[in-house]
C-alpha cells in the first residue's frame, strides 16, 4: 500500500489515511503479518481504524457488511492480482526476467488500485462522524471478529497502539 511523495495528514478521507497509516513504523510489517499468516484483509483493517480515527461509530451490521464487501472485492479483484505478482516473482528463464520485472510492476501497480477501491466502497459505506465510543483496540477487534478470522490478540494491540 504505498503511494510515493504523499504528505498527507489523517482524518478526512479514507485514502490519505491509508497511505499516513501505512507508512508509520512497524505498521507494514504488522499488516502484513496479519494478511499473510492470520488471513486478514489489509484495507479492511484500516477502515476499522479510520472509523476510529475519524470519530465513526462502531456498528456491527456495517462492519458486517464491510467484511463482505471487502471479501468480494479481495475475491474477484485484490487476490488475483496479488496471486498474479507473487508469481511473477518466482525464479524463471533467465531471459525472462527483466519482462517479468517489468510486468510484476505492472501488476503492483494495478493490486494497488484495487486496495484503493475498497477502500473508496468502503468509506462510502461508512456512518457519518460523531463521536466514536471506542478507540483504535475496540475497532480493530471488532473488525477482526467480523472478518470471521482469528487473529492473535498480541499483533493486534500492537497494531492499535502504533495507530493511536
Amino acid at each position: 500500500m504505498r503511494d510515493e511523495g504523499r504528505g498527507v495528514t489523517t482524518g478526512e478521507a479514507l485514502w490519505p489515511y491509508a497511505l499516513e497509516l501505512y507508512a508509520r513504523p512497524g505498521v507494514e510489517a504488522l499488516l502484513l503479518e496479519l494478511q499473510d499468516a492470520h488471513s486478514q484483509c489489509v484495507p479492511y483493517l484500516i477502515w476499522s481504524l479510520w472509523l476510529a480515527a475519524s470519530g465513526r461509530p462502531l456498528d456491527a451490521a456495517r462492519l458486517a457488511a464491510g467484511a463482505e464487501l471487502a471479501r468480494a472485492w479481495q475475491d474477484a479483484a485484490v487476490g488475483p492480482l496479488r496471486t498474479l505478482r507473487r508469481d511473477l516473482k518466482r525464479p524463471g528463464r533467465a531471459a525472462m526476467i527483466p519482462a517479468r520485472r517489468r510486468l510484476r510492476e505492472k501488476v503492483a501497480a494495478l493490486e494497488l488500485e484495487a486496495e484503493r477501491m475498497l477502500l473508496q466502497m468502503l468509506q462510502e459505506a461508512s456512518p457519518a462522524t460523531g463521536v466514536a465510543a471506542a478507540g483504535p483496540l475496540a475497532h480493530l477487534e471488532a473488525a477482526t471478529r467480523a472478518w470471521g478470522r482469528e487473529a492473535p490478540r498480541a499483533l493486534v494491540e500492537r497494531l492499535a497502539s502504533i495507530t493511536a
